[in-house]
């Protein structure tokens, strides 16, 4: 099984492929719709990684992928705009809770 990440920075696409997580950088609904679409079609992604920035810009779809069961599982990672009150190591964490890999 595979990890994918969908990203609206290089900077996030650049650190997730440091460990080893290919992806790709959008930034519009569309063009996040059709990388979703194609992680879709790809049997081997058994992890889906998006952040925070783009699910929200079609919660609907996110959703029903969550609920759905099915591969790939879906998971929202902050970007690197995270909010003032936010824990700085948040992504980190996060990662290392969600799918296993110590970053």
């Amino acid at each position: 099984m595979k990890i994918y990440a969908i990203c609206d920075n290089i900077d996030t696409n650049i650190g997730l492929r440091l460990a080893g997580v290919e992806g790709v950088v959008v930034h519009e609904k569309e063009e996040v719709l059709a990388a979703i679409d194609k992680v879709v079609q790809d049997k081997e992604v058994g992890i889906l990684v998006v952040t925070r920035k783009l699910a929200e810009l079609i919660p609907d779809v996110i959703d029903e992928m969550k609920l759905s069961g099915s591969l790939p599982l879906v998971v929202e990672i902050p970007d690197r705009h995270l909010e003032k009150d936010e824990d700085i190591d948040y992504i980190t964490r996060y990662v290392r809770e969600s799918i296993g890999i110590k970053v």
